[in-house]
């Protein structure tokens, strides 16, 4: 952290500085909270969690090269350099905040419910055609991530792409006023958190704390797509991208062309690029139109939007296999028992369970037809039955492609999560899925009983 010294934090959070022969005008580095992954100079947070105190690492990470260390005690019988506060969060955002005034670059804060890692990595490697960009690693978005994350910017960077996300209101504030972005991107408002945030209305109002951190004409780029984001309001200058006419940033002519490549037209205004996306799904047509329109709004040209969609890079490029699949797998299944809560309270309404096999056989060739990269032999769709066998799924494919298909496991367990016991009436059932090796997924829902 250029020109933040070991006495310049301590000021700005009011701790006291403790130890002996301190270097108190020693630059931090970074700020890092594992002592495993100290490096010379860098903050060592000692936060006090669940099963790890990290005061117990104090001398670790000191003898390993930390400039100083940020912590509510100091332990027995250490002499280096310690800032203690009453509480290290509230502590480490002051340094951070005080650290992200001093830089004279743009700040893009993203957020949204689904889709702020995919959006934070394409918006990236856009920029990066021309900029040096530092961006949130993996997925470190929350109070510990984000000021981690400012305290890597250096003055080599031209700009920082931020992560941000919250579970609760208050929480934006507290990042935003640490990251004050200079330009926010919104993915999209979903059913993500509610147990604090109590219904949509409630996700955009706490997403929406970031706006009271940036400047009246800092451009907002939202998802027209999505109808809270559609009508916010804000006197900032909004931008909206999606697949509707009215967007202003807005994807044509989308091709899911193999299990890694989807192509589309990305239009703003008299602007048409021609974007191939090295990645699977209209999903990722979204991310390709979030990093456009970061393109298009910081003045970077046609041939540099176009060239960094194409050097996208897909999870697996940014975490481990292994942390990729735990992160989808925890992410799918919380997702199916959203669904199958929902679900329950629909088929409390009188005789509406009768009308779902009917549902199933009218709409599964819209949303799952062969433009979406899906095929299926009908079975029987009358008579309260509804039976088809799937024979391709884009999701399998595309797991098998990029070397992971027991992640498709968790799309299959999903559907199984959301429908099975539904109503006492419905029964759902399958012997075989593709992504447990069947040459099909053979679905089955029916009424049984009178």
């Amino acid at each position: 952290m250029k020109n933040m010294t070991v006495l310049r934090a301590a000021q700005c959070c009011g701790g006291k500085l403790c130890g002996e022969n301190i270097n108190e005008y020693a630059e931090l580095g970074s700020v890092v909270i594992d002592s495993r992954c100290v490096q010379t100079g860098d903050l060592f947070v000692a936060y006090k969690g669940e099963r790890v105190d990290g005061h117990d690492y104090i001398s670790t990470a000191l003898d390993k090269g930390a400039a100083c260390c940020l912590a509510e005690r100091v332990p027995d019988g250490e002499k280096r350099a310690v800032i203690v506060v009453p509480d290290v969060q509230e502590a480490l955002e002051k340094i951070c905040a005080e650290y992200r005034a001093s830089l004279d670059i743009p700040v893009i804060g993203i957020t949204g419910s689904v889709g702020k890692t995919s959006a934070k990595e394409m918006i990236s490697a856009v920029l990066s055609q021309r900029w040096s960009v530092l961006k949130t690693d993996k997925n470190l978005n929350n109070q510990i991530g984000v000021p981690m994350t400012l305290s890597r910017i250096t003055p080599e960077n031209d700009v920082a792409v931020v992560e941000m996300g919250i579970s609760g209101f208050g929480e934006m504030s507290r990042l935003a006023a640490m990251a004050r972005p200079t330009m926010a991107v919104y993915t999209v408002i979903g059913h993500a958190h509610l147990e604090f945030l109590h219904d949509l209305d409630g996700v955009m109002r706490a997403k929406g704390e970031m706006l009271d951190y940036m400047a009246d004409d800092a451009p907002v780029i939202v998802n027209g797509d999505d109808e809270k984001l559609r009508a916010l309001s804000c006197c900032q200058k909004k931008t909206t991208f999606g697949l509707g006419e009215d967007c202003d940033v807005r994807a044509e002519n989308i091709r899911c062309v193999s299990a890694a490549h989807t192509e589309c037209d990305i239009v703003y205004g008299e602007r048409r690029v021609h974007a191939v996306i090295p990645a699977f799904g209209q999903h990722m047509v979204y991310a390709a139109l979030e990093g456009a329109a970061v393109g298009f709004l910081l003045g970077l040209t046609d041939d540099e939007i176009a060239a960094g969609i194409a050097a996208y890079e897909t999870l697996q490029s940014v975490m481990s296999k292994e942390e990729a699949l735990q992160t989808v797998h925890g992410y799918v299944e919380q997702k199916a028992w959203r669904m199958k809560r929902l679900l329950l309270k629909l088929m409390r309404i009188p005789g509406l369970y009768r009308r779902v096999p009917g549902i199933f056989a009218r709409e599964t060739p819209k949303l799952f037809g062969e433009t979406a990269g899906f095929a299926a032999r009908e079975l029987q769709t009358t008579g309260g039955v509804w039976r088809i066998d799937m024979t391709k799924c884009p999701y399998h494919d595309a797991c098998v492609h990029y070397g992971c298909p027991e992640l498709c496991h968790c799309f299959c367990d999903s559907d199984d999560i959301t429908y099975d016991g539904m109503h006492p009436k419905l029964y759902w059932h399958r012997t075989k899925t593709l992504g447990r090796g069947g040459d099909c997924c053979d679905f089955c829902l029916k009424i049984v009983g009178k």
